[in-house]
């Protein structure tokens, strides 16, 4: 008797975040892509089973490992399962703002990049983003993006990994200082947040990666963390005066009561509808 082979399942969404246009993840135990080509990067991992895919004429095989799979715009490709047992995959599709087209040709050369700490960044990413959380998928992808950038320009991201994460002509701004500054700007804005841009934007344009890094040096967590923690306080006072768990997610800057739940249930070993029934006791 032939092996019952899995269905083929597939999720994907659009998230609020500037720079993926679409996040997609897929187990396929039979399909086989047409050659096509794309207008964004497709930044992939595989979590199951192998795959083959050919890009510009070029055949590459891939299994489960440390290596991420990226595919540059306009540059055609196909794909196919190589087992009976399929493949899963997940998949990021980045737009330019991201990656800039002048790096096609390099991805061209190496689609297959071999890097345990690029995987576990795309890996981080992609839970961020099925948690809808913004604010820690902007952090997450700051640092996916400047890995890329180091692989295939052969140089380090715009903004240093460990300098001031100043432009030309700016005076360097000490990481102790803008940790502060962004911490200000967080507590200023628990509920309605604010993005990384934004934040870059008020302290001097300093970039992205400068901005977690200072912060986590200064405070012993990632920007996103520290928010989460902020928000779940917030919520926890409204819970106590009598606002729903529904409504107190809300307007404690949580996307909606679930997604209040998981981070109550971590920072406060409950969840909310609990906690606030027993201040009513």
């Amino acid at each position: 008797m032939a092996a019952i082979r899995p269905p083929s399942t597939v999720s994907a969404w659009q998230p609020p975040v500037t720079g993926i246009a679409e996040v997609f993840h897929a187990r396929f135990t039979e399909h086989a892509y047409p050659a096509h080509v794309h207008d964004t990067w497709a930044l992939m991992i595989l979590d199951g089973g192998r795959v083959d895919f050919a890009l510009d004429g070029e055949r590459h095989g891939l299994g489960v490992s440390d290596t991420v799979v990226l595919l540059p715009p306009g540059v055609s490709h196909d794909g196919r399962t190589v087992t009976e047992a399929g493949f899963r995959k997940r998949v990021l599709y980045l737009d330019a703002s991201v990656l800039p087209e002048r790096l096609t040709g390099a991805a061209v050369d190496t689609p297959l990049l071999a890097d345990p700490a690029l995987r576990e960044r795309v890996h981080g990413l992609h839970l961020a983003l099925a948690e809808r959380d913004p604010f820690e998928a902007q952090s997450r992808l700051a640092f996916v993006r400047e890995r890329l950038h180091r692989r295939l320009a052969g140089r380090a991201a715009e903004g240093p990994g460990t300098g001031t994460g100043t432009g030309p002509g700016q005076v360097p701004v000490p990481a102790a200082r803008v940790a502060v500054r962004l911490r200000e700007l967080l507590d200023a804005r628990v509920a309605e947040g604010i993005t990384l841009a934004e934040a870059s934007a008020e302290l001097g344009h300093l970039h992205p990666t400068h901005l977690i890094r200072s912060f986590k040096a200064a405070y012993g967590l990632p920007p996103h963390a520290y928010l989460t923690g902020r928000r779940v306080e917030l919520a926890r006072r409204l819970l106590l005066a009598g606002m729903g768990p529904a409504d107190a997610a809300t307007a404690a800057g949580f996307y909606d009561q679930a997604h209040l739940t998981r981070h109550f249930g971590r920072h406060v070993g409950t969840s909310p509808a609990r906690f606030a029934r027993s201040g009513r006791l």
